[in-house]
Formats: structure tokens, sequence, C-alpha cells
């Protein structure tokens, strides 16, 4: 079954023991090894322990899988419940875990990371529909989850922050888990003693990590900067993005300004929608997001969001040169943005 954020925090705060297995998978590595962590820590707090602990690989697993059923079915020495973890799990686990579960005794938990298994995997499919496993997915962090994150690992550690502070480390993380944990610990080391974080701090110690550089792009798409949308737009690709990525992070923003406009539509103003976003507007996007807003209506904005639902499904199924599809499509939208402010 599909397990959210919110089931893992119920299930490392109460185990449920009818969970035999879990598949923690997707492109955000640092956030799988968070969870697969965190998981693991809920039955056993050392994963050091040899006794309880049990560390895995396919490619140990590909050569001899019987070590999988002797593990699983194994006692502990000591008592209590053991934990098997799998790294780079595959489909070849998908039978032999049909075959492990069935009739069997053992309260043993397995957990399976990956990042190479996708959701037409065989092993997802069979986690999905499994009552007994726990399906988590682990994507690249959005705003929110960033701040989500970045707040609650300051908040444990002991540590306030002012909110211009906080925007400005939220706009500097990574969409990925693993890179903003190793820089909010650099911060922390930095910190010492210290245990309010100023501005000067961010600075200083964060690096900016971030996907910026894709929010930068759906801003100047957005305000009708044409030619800066475009040169954003085919660094990122040369950089390794997607055009289904950044498609998908354009549609992201505005769905955004979306969201904001149906609150003005109710009667609120600019500020007070822009002062309601969780998690905050970064300082230096506000003056970007009112003109935005000033500027894009409901129904040009749903225009929009049927521009980029058909450049994403014609990236995906035509043979047509995809760079040049999202290209058009940006200069499509950052016109539009054009005349709109103009108008």
């Amino acid at each position: 079954m599909n397990y959210k954020a919110s089931d893992i925090a119920q299930y490392i705060k109460k185990p449920d023991n009818k969970i035999k297995c879990f598949v923690i998978f997707g492109t955000n590595e640092g956030m799988i090894t968070e969870y697969a962590n965190k998981v693991a820590k809920s039955i056993c707090l050392d994963l050091n322990d040899a006794f309880c602990v049990v560390n895995l690989s396919m490619e140990i697993l590909e050569k001899d899988i019987g070590i999988l059923y002797g593990e699983y079915n194994a006692q502990s020495l000591l008592g209590g419940r053991r934990v098997i973890l799998i790294k780079d799990g595959n489909n070849n686990l998908t039978a032999h875990f049909k075959n492990l579960f069935k009739d069997s005794k053992s309260d043993t938990l397995v957990i399976v990371t990956s990042s190479s298994i996708n959701t037409k995997s065989s092993l997802v499919n069979l986690a999905k529909e499994s009552p007994d496993f726990a399906l988590v997915a682990c994507y690249d962090d959005r705003e929110e989850s960033i701040y989500s994150y970045a707040r609650d690992f300051l908040i444990g550690n002991g540590i306030t922050i002012n909110p211009q502070a906080m925007d400005l480390l939220c706009s500097r993380l990574s969409s990925d888990r693993k890179v903003s944990s190793g820089e909010l610990d650099k911060l922390v080391t930095y910190l010492g003693g210290k245990r309010n974080l100023e501005l000067d701090d961010v600075k200083t110690v964060i690096s900016d990590t971030s996907s910026s550089s894709e929010e930068d792009l759906c801003y100047l798409v957005a305000k009708g900067e044409t030619q800066k949308a475009l040169e954003a737009c085919h660094e990122l690709l040369y950089e390794g993005e997607t055009e289904v990525a950044l498609t998908r992070s354009l549609t992201y923003h505005f769905f955004k300004l979306l969201g904001c406009v149906a609150l003005m539509e109710q009667g609120q103003t600019v500020t007070s929608v822009i002062n309601s976003l969780r998690p905050p507007v970064v300082f230096f996007r506000k003056d970007d997001l009112i003109l935005q807003l000033r500027i894009w209506k409901r129904k040009d904005i749903c225009n929009v969001l049927e521009l980029l639902y058909n450049c994403e499904k014609n990236c995906k199924t035509t043979n047509f040169p995809t760079e040049d599809m999202l290209s058009y499509t940006i200069l499509q939208i950052s016109g539009a943005a054009r005349k709109l402010k103009n108008a």
C-alpha cells in the first residue's frame, strides 16, 4: 500500500507489525536514505547491531538468493525484531518476495531501497497492491518540503531562526534531501554553542545548492522575459535536466499562481495572499510574484496550463524534438506575459 510522509511518521512512533516490507524508491537518494534509517531505527535503535540488523545488496543476492531466505527466517540471538536492509533493489526480488512472505511466521522487517526502479516496475506494483507492504516514493523536494525539512531539522537541534534568514536558507538548499542534510549539518557545526541562526550565518556557511535556476526559469517565463527564459532553459538542459522535468516545474509554478488568483477573487489583496503562502515566499521573489499576480488572470493561467499539459504529453508521445517543443511553449507563454503587461 502507498505510504505518505504522515504514514511514515505514524509508523515510526508506533510500528505496525502487519507491515512485512518497506519498498522505498525514487530519485531523491537523500530522502530514501533518511526514511530507510528512520524506519529501521523504529525497530532497532542501533543500526550497527549485527544481531538485529542485516545489510544486503542486490549484487550479493543475485549471486545467492538463499541468503535472503536464511536471514529472513533466522531468529535473533538476543530477542526482539530483526531488520534486513536491501540496497539497490530491483525487479528480480518480486517473485522471491511473493514466496518469502507467504505463510511465513517471521516478524523480521525487510526494507528495500532503490533509485533505479519506477512506478512501472513489478516490485513497486507488488508493494502497492499488497496490504502487508509499505510503498514510499521519494522525489525531489518542492519548496514546501524543503521548508518543512529545514524547520524540523533546526527545531530538532534547538536552533531558532528569523524569517528572513529562513527565506534565504530555503532558497539555497537543494531539492535532494542528502545535499540539504549535509549543508544543514555544516551550519550546525559552524554555530557551535550559538542557538540563534541569523542572516549573515546563512550567507557565510550555506552555498547555493538549490535548484533555483529552475525557479529562475519559471519567474522569467511568467514575467515575459523571453530571451533570458530561453537561455535559462537551454542551460538547464545542458546540465542534464529533462524537458519533462522543466515542463512540470513550470506547471507547478502556474498552479501556484492559480491558487493565489482564486484567493484574490474572494477579496484578498495581493500582499495578504503572498503573506499567507506556506512556505513563505523568499524575500527577493516577492516583487516579481506581485507583478505576476497583477498581470495573470484565471482564464489566462488555465490556457497556460493547457499548453504545458500538451507540451509534456507531446514530449512523451511524439518524435518531435523535445527541446524545440519546450522552447516553443516558453515562447508562447512568455509572449502572452508581455502582452498582458502592456495591456
